[in-house]
């Protein structure tokens, strides 16, 4: 079973065709295909092929399943005996994407 290593958003991922993975937010419509072109690394088993820093003419393709936000944190600043306090929250958009193909 091969796998690759993408980067997206400032991240790295280890994807396999059929699995799905949550990056950072990306352009797209649900069911919009998506290309990843920033292969970094790839395996079939057996070889192992890393790029230098990406692999030429190697491309990872997949569709778009979900846009949508994670679960909230709380950002919360106090210092204490001085009546300061802040609280935030946050939500990361996420894309859900599922790999179809990874082509090298």
């Amino acid at each position: 079973m091969g796998y690759a290593v993408i980067a997206s958003g400032g991240k790295q991922y280890k994807v396999r065709e059929g699995e799905t993975v949550n990056v950072e937010r990306l352009d797209g419509d649900v069911g919009a295909e998506i290309v990843f072109d920033h292969v970094l690394m790839h395996s079939d088993g057996e070889n192992v092929t890393i790029g230098t820093p990406v692999l030429e003419n190697a491309v990872v393709k997949g569709h778009i399943i979900d846009q949508g936000k994670h679960s909230k944190i709380v950002v919360f600043k106090y210092k204490r005996r001085k009546g300061y306090r802040r609280k935030q929250g946050h939500r990361q958009p996420y894309t859900c994407v599922r790999i179809d193909e990874i082509a090298i």
